[in-house]
């Protein structure tokens, strides 16, 4: 997809961004497919893909890095020299590397670790472990077809082409989606499986997905050809690789494991809330699935341009992102905020947990809005390659305030539950505030330099 120079800013920005937004939409699809019908079979059952959720994003993040730098030097060197097809093969094919040592790396850690993570966070025993575990073991073991997938979307959206990812994700949740109900209830010689069924569902699809992918990279069909011969790893490169996907991953990693231990005090309160935090989370997150998207193409387009050297139109791309996602983002947590209970209710039929994730939104909707902002901006620090102003932001949010909020207002303030979400709202609009502060600051508008190919 090319995105021509005598268009208007804002419908650039769209035509990236908007089949990304499908993508990730369909992504977080993978999840609510799972919780509609793991919710048939009760609480402890739904709980299973929240609990997972959590601990496999710290441990897949290295891969998400490594594909968020692909992008960003994809788009730079693609906006710089459009006519250089070498290199951008070849810094599609260092980044599958990557990502294919570290995919054997998260499959070996995440089934290692399965049952002493759950454990340390407290997850509590009978079902509700006994259907997290199984999850979560069938879950990495599907994770080298995710990774793939992540340098097919980070290839090509550098490229500007959002679309043929959007197609190949579409085709592996549609069979998610035909196999779920399948493979969890069963049907004529095919056993009932509950929870692992779902897992096992996620990973057929992935696997397909992958072939899918695999095939279009090596193709060279789509304007970009990894080559066997340029996999080998690069000093230079991969050095710039590292310096860009590490302060992202680690960044990650630690707010997920902050996530994961905010999920322990979460699971001390309960199947009811674990519940209602599950479902809670993932109808923010699929209303903040614009702002993720919206972010990426601020990355993919002001990339492009800091390529070019054109720093004031980059700085035009976020703000233009904000403006977006701003009013879509307002009118949508507006609608959570008043229609809440019936979303809970589409999950999990529960008048407990029904009463919980009301409550969660009560509080944290408002906060979702600056949210939301806080994402795009972080689009222009990915687009110039300064992932550790993000790497900090990240851990502060969570690690120095949400981990902390959560703890004494729970418990030294005796707000229960309502401390949780009290402070997941703060967290969000202090870190957002910080945000807007660095990005008016310009530091983030710098032009890489590559290896000579």
């Amino acid at each position: 997809m090319k995105l021509q120079p005598n268009k208007s800013i804002f419908s650039q920005l769209m035509k990236v961004s908007l089949p990304i937004m499908a993508s990730n939409l369909l992504q977080t699809l993978y999840n609510l497919v799972d919780a509609y019908y793991l919710g048939k079979l009760g609480k402890e059952a739904i709980s299973a893909p929240s609990i997972t959720m959590n601990i496999s994003n710290f441990i897949i993040v290295f891969g998400v890095g490594f594909s968020i730098a692909g992008t960003t030097m994809i788009a730079q060197a693609h906006g710089a020299d459009r006519t250089n097809r070498k290199r951008v093969d070849f810094l599609a094919s260092q980044v599958l590397t990557l990502n294919m040592f570290m995919s054997i790396v998260v499959l070996l850690l995440g089934t290692t670790l399965t049952v002493p993570l759950l454990r340390l966070l407290q997850v509590p025993e009978g079902l509700t472990f006994t259907y997290a575990s199984q999850y979560m073991a069938i879950t990495f073991l599907g994770m080298p077809f995710f990774f793939v997938d992540m340098v097919l979307r980070g290839t090509l959206q550098g490229m500007g082409d959002s679309v043929t990812p959007l197609y190949v994700q579409t085709t592996a949740v549609v069979l998610n989606v035909i196999l779920d109900p399948i493979l969890i209830f069963g049907f004529g010689p095919i056993p009932a499986m509950d929870v692992a069924g779902a897992a096992i569902a996620t990973n057929i699809a992935r696997a397909i997905s992958c072939t899918v992918s695999l095939f279009i990279l090596f193709s060279g069909r789509k304007g970009v050809q990894v080559k066997g011969r340029l996999m080998r790893p690069e000093r230079k490169t991969v050095g710039l690789l590292l310096k860009i996907g590490l302060p992202a991953s680690i960044g990650q990693a630690l707010s997920s494991l902050g996530f994961a231990v905010i999920q322990g005090v979460v699971n001390s309160f309960g199947s009811a809330v674990i519940a209602a935090f599950g479902v809670g989370n993932r109808v923010t997150s699929l209303f903040n699935m614009p702002a993720q998207g919206i972010s990426q193409g601020c990355a993919v387009l002001a990339g492009r341009k800091l390529g070019q050297r054109e720093h004031g139109q980059a700085e035009q791309v976020i703000r233009t992102g904000l403006w977006t996602i701003g009013i879509f983002i307002s009118i949508g947590m507006a609608l959570v905020f008043t229609f809440g209970d019936y979303l809970v209710r589409f999950f999990v039929d529960d008048p407990e947990v029904v009463s919980y994730g009301v409550q969660m939104f009560r509080f944290t909707t408002i906060s979702v809005v600056f949210f939301a902002l806080y994402t795009v901006v972080c689009g222009a620090f990915q687009a110039g390659g300064k992932t550790k102003p993000v790497m900090t932001m990240n851990l502060v949010r969570l690690w120095g305030l949400r981990v902390p909020f959560s703890y004494i207002l729970p418990l030294a303030f005796g707000l229960g539950t309502q401390g949780i979400w009290l402070g997941m709202a703060l967290s969000n609009i202090l870190v957002a505030i910080w945000s807007f502060i660095l990005f008016k600051r310009g530091s983030w508008k710098v032009t890489l330099e590559f290896a000579t190919c």
